[in-house]
């Protein structure tokens, strides 16, 4: 087995009671588990063995892409967290936040609606192009910004599984719950690099 799962940074309960004990027992246990074990299954004796999981997601497509990103997006989405993390960001990021979009509150705004008015299954992002203009992406099912050449910052998971124990359909109170637990450290060392 080439790629293995990550041990999370933070006990199972540590972020409740945004997301659940539970929630992340099936979400991070089980689904992303699956998603792991058929990419290994997948890339076995293929010319992507060899490949790291980025070179994948750029260069696969259909079911291959699907699981590489999808594992892929979920390790993203589950390391942005913390129960004790930064919780605004500051310097450049900042900077950038309040230039692209007025402030940080408006940000937010927007990237709830964005993830809010998705329609059907995917992610909702926070990019960068080469010059560190941020960008506002909608990512249909396992769609990720390194496939057009951006740099993904944050992401919020609009599957149902990631919310559903928790909020019912009630997918813009979770988004909004979200900005609790985002650790804007994370977020800003991965800006920097």
């Amino acid at each position: 087995m080439k790629f293995t799962q990550p041990k999370l940074p933070y006990a199972q309960d540590a972020l409740a009671p945004v997301i659940s004990p539970l929630t992340i027992e099936y979400h991070y246990g089980k689904h992303e588990k699956a998603y792991i074990d058929m990419l290994n299954k997948l890339i076995e004796g293929t010319e992507f063995a060899d490949m790291s999981l980025e070179e994948i997601i750029v260069k696969s497509e259909g079911k291959l892409f699907n699981n590489a990103a999808q594992a892929w997006n979920h390790i993203f989405y589950f390391f942005q967290f913390s129960p004790d993390g930064i919780k605004e960001p500051s310097g450049e990021l900042r900077a950038a936040i309040e230039q692209q979009f007025g402030s940080l509150d408006e940000f937010k705004k927007k990237f709830e609606e964005a993830g809010a008015t998705l329609f059907g299954s995917g992610w909702v992002w926070l990019a960068a192009d080469s010059d560190n203009k941020l960008y506002i992406i909608q990512g249909k099912n396992a769609e990720n910004p390194m496939t057009q050449g951006l740099k993904p910052l944050m992401v919020f998971d609009v599957w149902e599984h990631a919310y559903y124990l928790d909020y019912q359909n009630l997918r813009a109170d979770y988004l909004h719950k979200l900005w609790d637990i985002v650790d804007w450290d994370v977020i800003e060392t991965r800006f920097r690099k």
